[in-house]
């Protein structure tokens, strides 16, 4: 099976994580500070190095700003739960994933908050954020913004749009899951107020694993409570980062596993890999778009706007029919709404939905010329197609 799904989860992971996770369950299974042993002491000591290094990744000044999450959902709940308030308004872009415009749709429901939405152009930074300065309110509070889609592969400005949304008075939130990894986000130098991402995309981590990065965490009522391991006789929840929005015992496995990931990239030339990348990309894109039975979206992917994940269409056909015969030929992609049914509206593939089709680090120039290969001559194969 040739792996073109990385845009839901990348395999495979480098060596490393999956050696990582089997030394976790032999020398690290004790719970992280939760006990004055020698093994919950290592453990909590290889908890705190995967904080360092995402601080490492994403140029954070204090690893106390990183907090240990599920996934990048998650994170985005934490985020959206803990900061606003009735009356307040919130500005997100027409592309967004369901794990932000689901929590929106329950708070809108629950407390009256408010959310519209402004415009990405494509290669466009200037008109995107000149739409999003134009929908600011006087009560938005947040900026929410998506870094690349997860259907089209789409950058967006995210940088520009934190310094519109701090020039309002409003504070901007990033979601990171398409991006995080091999795309430089220095948090701090950018001055983003929220930053969360997966752990088991770009990161290459295993999954349940993700992270919040937030310059006041403390600001956040937490979206769970309970036990944390410090001032156990105190009632209240900690106000001390990160354990004010870390409840529970973490994923320790999990986060092992990531930091492996983490230091895999740390330690690798990371604007080679995303530069071989989207090579791959273009390869597949000037192949696909020279097939008058391939429906393309996007424009020409290039680095600067672009991450390497293309939607496409075989004309006349749904895509998950198209999906499961590629599956059948070896292909592993992803075919449907890829819960972004904001992206899709906007692009008018509601009725059929996309293929999509994500590059990752270990994908080679071999497996996209027979991916292209296959897709140029399905149309022979219509006899294996069913409408």
């Amino acid at each position: 099976m040739i792996y073109f799904d990385n845009a839901a989860t990348t395999f495979p992971k480098p060596r490393c994580v999956a050696d990582a996770v089997r030394e976790a369950f032999d020398k690290y299974g004790a719970n992280p500070g939760r006990g004055g042993h020698d093994m919950s002491v290592n453990t909590a000591m290889k908890v705190y190095e995967c904080r360092q290094n995402a601080a490492k990744l994403f140029s954070v000044s204090n690893p106390e700003k990183i907090v240990f999450t599920q996934n990048c959902t998650h994170a985005l709940n934490t985020v959206l739960k803990g900061f606003l308030r009735r009356g307040d308004h919130v500005l997100i872009s027409d592309m967004e994933h369901n794990s932000v415009v689901r929590p929106l749709y329950a708070l809108n429901r629950r407390f009256g908050i408010e959310f519209s939405t402004f415009p990405i152009y494509e290669g466009d930074d200037e008109r995107t954020c000149y739409e999003c300065r134009r929908r600011i309110r006087r009560n938005t509070a947040l900026v929410e913004c998506i870094h690349a889609s997860n259907v089209f592969g789409i950058k967006t400005p995210a940088k520009q749009l934190c310094q519109t949304a701090h020039r309002y008075g409003a504070k901007f939130l990033l979601d990171a899951a398409q991006t995080a990894g091999i795309e430089e986000i220095p948090f701090d130098e950018w001055n983003l107020d929220y930053l969360c991402t997966a752990g088991h995309k770009g990161l290459y981590g295993p999954t349940g694993t993700g992270l919040l990065i937030a310059k006041n965490g403390k600001s956040l009522r937490p979206l769970t409570e309970g036990g944390s391991g410090t001032s156990s006789l105190d009632k209240n929840q900690p106000e001390d980062m990160p354990e004010h929005l870390e409840s529970g015992t973490v994923n320790t496995v999990g986060i092992i596993g990531l930091n492996e990931g983490i230091s895999y990239l740390l330690n690798s030339d990371r604007k080679a890999l995303a530069q071989k990348e989207i090579e791959l990309m273009q390869y597949v894109y000037d192949r696909l778009n020279r097939l008058n039975h391939i429906e393309l979206y996007t424009a020409y992917p290039q680095i600067n706007t672009h991450v390497p994940v293309l939607s496409f269409n075989v004309k006349g056909y749904n895509s998950e029919i198209i999906t499961s015969y590629l599956n059948d030929e070896g292909f592993a992609l992803r075919g449907g709404y890829h819960c972004a049914p904001s992206a899709h509206k906007k692009y008018s593939t509601l009725k059929t939905g996309t293929c999509r089709m994500s590059i990752g680090i270990f994908n080679t120039a071999d497996e996209v010329k027979q991916f292209c290969d296959v897709l140029e001559n399905i149309h022979k194969n219509d006899n294996k197609l069913t409408l």
